[in-house]
């Protein structure tokens, strides 16, 4: 594909964008920006959330990964549905019994205002860096198809993306997110449909031969119960897939920020299950992609990109297949990529605007103010960090995304859940200590998990350790509760 033709397929697909975010957001307050005017109907909600979880890292990385890990992400995929079950069965009712715009309030709630700021300082590290290493993938694939070839630097690359991003989310948050991520949804499930049809014909295949082919593949392997040392491993993988969603779904302000605009709990339960079986079976999709990738790339000998992530963009738009292939992945890595950085700029908005600086209870001219100021500073950091990420990377960016989260989610994870099963107050003063703690540890256990422990090496469970020791820290600096205490717990 040439760069004239990318750019005409991003700049049709952002046209369509503005649009639909500029009839969303017509009227648009602060309420509407942080919460959506809680008017936002479930189904609606249910599709946009579809897309919400898949983001660019999904379309380019989970085709690449089945290589070396065959259909071993679906063993983590089944832990996302059940978190997913217990989000909306746990979580949501009390968000919206406490009437939370950033459900960080717990926090402050529940212990004090230093533990409020620590859980908004770990969301906006995890935030800025996941959304960061998300939005750098399609930055990659923009710099190899577009600014490359026009011999433009990286750096250019990485500010034109995100002034998009802030161009199209700076007035209305989350009242245009939710439609905005509807039809990236759309965009996303039709792009991975037609690539999959137009590769079962590239290689002469009938429905009923390429289901064969995908099933008899050593690549479409999914269950690893045989070695409970490797990172495959069924249990290691349901278990970091339930506590993996509870943490960057159930606590993270930019996915909960939509389940929030439903217009009840109830509405917002239904949207949360009826959205996660739904992933599932789109999750399947991707990684079916990515083995026809791989027989296809064998059968025409086509040699192999040194990263995983390349193979389909390489193959997508290095001619093999007509001109339409190579568009539908581009409008399916750009709608996938694009609106969850809106999303998760949004959310860092909102967050860092009413738990950081404390600026809900202002008059809402000046929070308007102040919010499109943070708006603007989180856009410009989240380039830098898009930058620094693409000097340094090394690794499968899906690996990143949930090594990243392991560190930065678990913090969270422990002090949420001590709060709501535990009824000893802890000292406020001494939450933050606990949470920095905690990723030190697990990180020295990490760095000689398979020296001290016979071979075993860490994957993504390392967050269940790292919100244990949390827990436990806070145990520590705990007490019981006076009579006077008013404890938010289940």
């Amino acid at each position: 594909m040439t760069p004239l033709s990318v750019l005409t397929a991003i700049a049709a697909y952002f046209a369509l964008l503005f649009l639909v975010s500029h009839v969303a957001g017509r009227k648009s307050d602060n309420e509407g920006f942080f919460v959506g005017n809680r008017k936002s109907s479930w189904f609606v909600v249910a599709f946009a959330m579809i897309g919400s979880s898949i983001s660019g890292v999904t379309f380019v990385s989970v085709p690449g990964m089945v290589q070396t890990s065959g259909f071993s992400y679906l063993q983590m995929v089944l832990g996302f549905v059940a978190g997913q079950v217990i989000i909306a069965c746990v979580l949501v009712p009390l968000f919206y019994r406490m009437n939370l715009v950033s459900i960080y309030g717990y926090l402050e709630n529940r212990f004090g205002m230093s533990s409020h700021k620590t859980g908004a300082w770990f969301f906006f590290i995890s935030k800025m860096l996941g959304a960061s290493v998300r939005l750098y993938l399609v930055c990659l694939t923009l710099q190899l198809l577009v600014f490359g070839p026009l011999r433009w630097p990286f750096s250019v690359n990485a500010a034109c993306t995100v002034a998009l991003v802030w161009l199209y989310t700076f007035r209305s948050g989350v009242k245009s997110l939710v439609w905005t991520d509807s039809l990236k949804t759309f965009c996303l499930v039709v792009s991975v449909v037609l690539c999959i049809s137009h590769i079962v014909s590239g290689m002469n295949f009938g429905p009923g031969g390429a289901f064969s082919a995908v099933v008899e593949s050593d690549l479409s392997r999914m269950f690893f119960l045989d070695d409970a040392n490797d990172k495959r491993f069924f249990f290691k993988q349901f278990f970091a897939g339930i506590f993996t969603v509870i943490a960057m779904t159930g606590l993270d302000q930019d996915m909960m920020q939509r389940n929030l605009s439903c217009r009840s709990p109830k509405d917002s339960q239904k949207n949360m299950i009826t959205s996660a079986v739904a992933q599932f079976f789109i999750n399947l999709l991707f990684l079916v992609l990515g083995v026809l990738l791989y027989l296809y790339a064998a059968e025409r000998h086509i040699a192999l990109p040194e990263k995983s992530d390349e193979l389909f963009p390489m193959i997508a738009t290095g001619g093999y297949f007509p001109a339409a292939v190579g568009i539908l992945f581009i409008v399916g890595l750009v709608s996938s990529a694009y609106a969850a950085a809106g999303s998760a700029l949004t959310a860092l908005t909102t967050s860092f605007t009413i738990d950081i600086l404390g600026a809900g209870n202002k008059s809402g001219a000046d929070v308007r103010k102040i919010r499109r100021r943070v708006h603007a500073g989180m856009a410009v950091v989240m380039g830098i960090v898009i930058y620094a990420f693409g000097r340094l990377n090394s690794t499968s960016v899906i690996d990143a995304v949930y090594t990243l989260a392991s560190y930065t989610c678990g913090p969270i994870l422990g002090m949420f859940a001590f709060g709501l099963f535990m009824k000893r107050q802890v000292r406020d003063k001494s939450v933050p200590f606990a949470a920095v703690a905690s990723p030190a540890v697990c990180y020295i256990l990490q760095s000689n998990s398979e020296k001290w422990f016979d071979g075993y090496s860490f994957g993504y469970e390392l967050l269940i350790f790292n919100a244990l020791f949390t827990f436990i820290g806070m145990w520590i600096f705990s007490g019981k509760p006076s009579p006077d205490d008013k404890i938010l717990h289940l």
